[in-house]
C-alpha cells in the first residue's frame, strides 16, 4: 500500500503565485525558438519586421520584467494531483486564488475578470478557473496558462455528425482560423478536441495549446491531421499580426478521446504568439 504524502497548500499557492508572474514576463522557450524558425524562412518583409518587433517585446519584458501583453489574462490552471497526496494547511482552491490575486496585485498585472452581464471589473482576476486531474503518485503537477480575451474568444465548439468525419474536422478547423484571421494575435498555436463530449472536447482543445511546440501527437493519425491542417492554415496567407506572411500558425496539436456513438464533438482553442504558460511539479 502507498504512503500517503502530505502537500502544504501554502507551497501550491507560492508556486501559483510565481507562475503566473513568470508567465506574464517570459515566453516558453519553445514558442520563441518556433517563432525564429518562422522568421528565417519568412519571405515578406512586413512579416518580418512584426516578427522582429515581437522578438524586441519579448526581449524587454524579460529584461525589464514588463507583461509581454497589455491583457495578462485569467488565470487557467491544469492541476496534476497524484492518487496519493493529502493537502494539509487549508482549502487547496484557495489556496490557488490566493496565489493568483497576490500575483496579479505585486506584478501590477491587468485585473479581467468581470461580472458578464454588468460588465462590472471584479479587480482580483478571480476566481482562478481550475482543471483537476488525478493521476498515480504522490506529486502535483501545475500548470499555469494566462489566458487573454483575444485568442481565447477565437474559441468554438462544435458537435459535428459523426458522418462528417476526418475531412469535415479538418475542413472546419481550417475554416474557423482562417475566419478569426488577425484576431487571434497570429502567429498562432491552434488547440484541438476531438470526441468525448461537449465539455471534454473543449478541455482537450486548452490543454493541448500547452503541449510542446512542433512536437507532433504520438498518434499517427493524429500527426498527419495536424500537419494537414498547419499546412492549409499557413497557406492562407494571413501571416504574423494578420499582415500577410508564411506562418499564421506556428503548430496544430490534436487531442483526441472516445465519444457516444451519435456524436462527434469538436473543440478549437487558440494561443496567441506568447502563448504565456508555465509549469512545476511539487
Amino acid at each position: 500500500m502507498s504512503e500517503i504524502r502530505n502537500v502544504s497548500v501554502k507551497d501550491v499557492e507560492e508556486a501559483i503565485y510565481k507562475l503566473a508572474l513568470d508567465a506574464a514576463y517570459h515566453i516558453p522557450e519553445d514558442v520563441l525558438e518556433a517563432e525564429k524558425k518562422a522568421y528565417a524562412k519568412e519571405k515578406s518583409e512586413v512579416a518580418k519586421q512584426v516578427l522582429d518587433t515581437i522578438f524586441q517585446n519579448i526581449e524587454v519584458s524579460s529584461k525589464e520584467e514588463f507583461p509581454l501583453c497589455q491583457d495578462t489574462g485569467l488565470g487557467i490552471i491544469f492541476l496534476e494531483v497524484g492518487q496519493d497526496v493529502h493537502f494539509v494547511d487549508g482549502y487547496i482552491v484557495d489556496a490557488i486564488n490566493n496565489g493568483v490575486e497576490r500575483a496579479y496585485k505585486d506584478g501590477y498585472l491587468r485585473k479581467s475578470s468581470c461580472n458578464p452581464l454588468t460588465r462590472q471589473n471584479y479587480g482580483n482576476n478571480l476566481p482562478a478557473i481550475v482543471h483537476t486531474f488525478v493521476v498515480p503518485g504522490d506529486k502535483v503537477k501545475i500548470i499555469f496558462d494566462a489566458k487573454g480575451g483575444g485568442s481565447e474568444s477565437m474559441s468554438k465548439v462544435q458537435m459535428m455528425k459523426p458522418a462528417d468525419g476526418r475531412e469535415g474536422i479538418v475542413q472546419t478547423v481550417v475554416d474557423w482560423m482562417i475566419q478569426a484571421g488577425p484576431n487571434p494575435c497570429p502567429p498562432t498555436i491552434v488547440g484541438v478536441g476531438i470526441g468525448a463530449d461537449f465539455e471534454r472536447s473543449a478541455v482537450m482543445a486548452k490543454h493541448a495549446t500547452l503541449r510542446k511546440v512542433g512536437e507532433p501527437s504520438p498518434d499517427p493519425v493524429l500527426a498527419d491531421m495536424e500537419q494537414e491542417i498547419l499546412t492549409k492554415i499557413n497557406n492562407s496567407g494571413i501571416g504574423p499580426a494578420g499582415l500577410g506572411g508564411l506562418t499564421t500558425a506556428l503548430a496544430v496539436h490534436i487531442e483526441m478521446e472516445p465519444c457516444h456513438i451519435a456524436t462527434l464533438p469538436l473543440a478549437i482553442n487558440t494561443a496567441c504568439h506568447v502563448n504565456r504558460h508555465k509549469e512545476i511539479e511539487l
